[in-house]
């Protein structure tokens, strides 16, 4: 929506003496609400991201989290997780012993509510989030990294993921799997769905595979 339209929208409020059903239809017939759920709350962090990068956000829902959590059963350490949203995942981390449990996010209202969420819980202190671009931020440190991303930045991400984590970390990711690895593990089904990826095996696949490219024609196995 132009700022102009925007402008004619909010003179209908002050102009006129609308009753609840006319704001109503006022508002959905002219996209208003999504508009400023749009400009509230995903906008602020979008402005900073190349289009071909930009996730809308979208919340996991319980079923999701829970295969996720599932998929981290046994492990222990740190969990970072990639496009924190409203932190939902980084606070069941940390309800679950996982620490330090971190969110990176840029969009700041997003930021916001996963704060308030933490606090509202009682983990005030005891989670971190980070308004920081995921693709600067440094994992080689991190035990369990979680993402809920769209394919186009999975894509991109396998090779950041590769060339830092160390052998022993496991990325989760949920609703889309990674384009060019294999799960170790898998948990739920449709878009409840969560994949588990154990890095040395995909580094021992990805190095396998470009062996396998890379070897002469002449040498290879007929």
């Amino acid at each position: 929506m132009e700022e102009d339209t925007l402008d004619e929208v909010l003179s209908c409020f002050s102009d006129k003496r609308l009753g609840l059903w006319g704001v109503a239809q006022l508002t959905a017939g002219t996209g208003l609400a999504v508009y400023a759920v749009w400009a509230g709350l995903l906008m602020p962090g979008f402005r900073k991201v190349p289009l071909k990068l930009q996730v809308p956000y979208l919340p996991a829902s319980r079923a999701q989290v829970d295969n996720v959590m599932s998929l981290l059963r046994g492990r222990s350490g740190s969990v970072a997780d990639l496009g924190s949203g409203d932190g939902r995942i980084v606070l069941e981390a940390c309800r679950q012993g996982f620490s330090p449990a971190v969110g990176y996010e840029l969009n700041p209202w997003l930021l916001r509510v996963a704060r308030f969420h933490a606090w509202r819980a009682g983990y005030h202190g005891k989670v971190l989030y980070c308004r920081e671009d995921l693709w600067k931020v440094d994992l080689s440190s991190c035990k369990n990294v979680t993402v809920f991303l769209a394919p186009s930045v999975l894509t991109l991400l396998q090779d950041k993921l590769l060339a830092e984590l160390a052998d022993d970390a496991l990325v989760v990711t949920g609703r889309f799997p990674f384009p060019d690895w294999a799960p170790c593990k898998v948990e739920g089904e449709g878009v409840d769905r969560a994949w588990a990826y154990h890095i040395q095996v995909v580094r021992k696949n990805s190095q396998l595979r470009h062996s396998k490219v890379d070897e002469p024609p002449e040498t290879r196995i007929k």
